[in-house]
């Protein structure tokens, strides 16, 4: 795969869950172009490492410690993403850092990693982002798509994506968003 749309972290601790709220949000307003991949990637750590050797560029989306206000936004590329996972935010992170390890040792770390996301307000137990991240959640996902440009992949934008009746509420991330305000 050209390139891999990895969102990152756990639903079931606030904030943390913002890589898959992302790439949700992604999926339902965009149509993925031929040779990307999006995947929730979730806290699966070292099990990802088939999916990130496939990839000859990765964008990880997930939550960032960083020295700013919640809902910032944080862009880090190359030698700036390992560290910034080594430090842990959650308990997910051990594995993203082990995953970008694994896929050095084994030589197949991708030619282009850049590593997007927001600042937290809240990373305890609890389903649902906090005001700050969810209001910035649409511009995470606008920034995820310039950045897929800027490697010469075009989102092409779309009405929302119709989704299954039982998983609608849980994972409508608008709807969560406005429910938390």
């Amino acid at each position: 795969t050209p390139l891999l749309v990895l969102g990152l972290g756990n639903v079931l601790l606030g904030d943390d869950g913002v890589g898959g709220a992302a790439v949700s949000l992604l999926l339902d307003h965009y149509d993925v172009p031929a040779g990307v991949r999006v995947f929730d990637g979730g806290t699966l750590g070292l099990s990802l490492l088939p999916y990130l050797e496939e990839a000859d560029a990765v964008i990880l989306v997930d939550a960032i410690r960083a020295d700013a206000p919640s809902g910032s936004h944080v862009r880090l590329e190359g030698d700036e993403v390992p560290p910034a996972v080594a430090t842990r935010l959650s308990p997910h992170q051990i594995g993203v850092a082990d995953l970008l390890d694994g896929a050095r040792w084994l030589d197949s770390y991708p030619a282009r990693v850049v590593l997007l996301g927001l600042v937290p307000e809240s990373i305890a137990l609890g389903v649902g982002l906090s005001s700050p991240v969810a209001r910035e959640l649409p511009e995470l996902v606008t920034r995820v798509v310039a950045e897929a440009a800027a490697l010469g992949f075009r989102f092409r934008p779309r009405g929302k994506r119709a989704r299954a009746p039982a998983l609608a509420g849980f994972l409508d991330v608008g709807r969560l968003a406005a429910a938390m305000e």
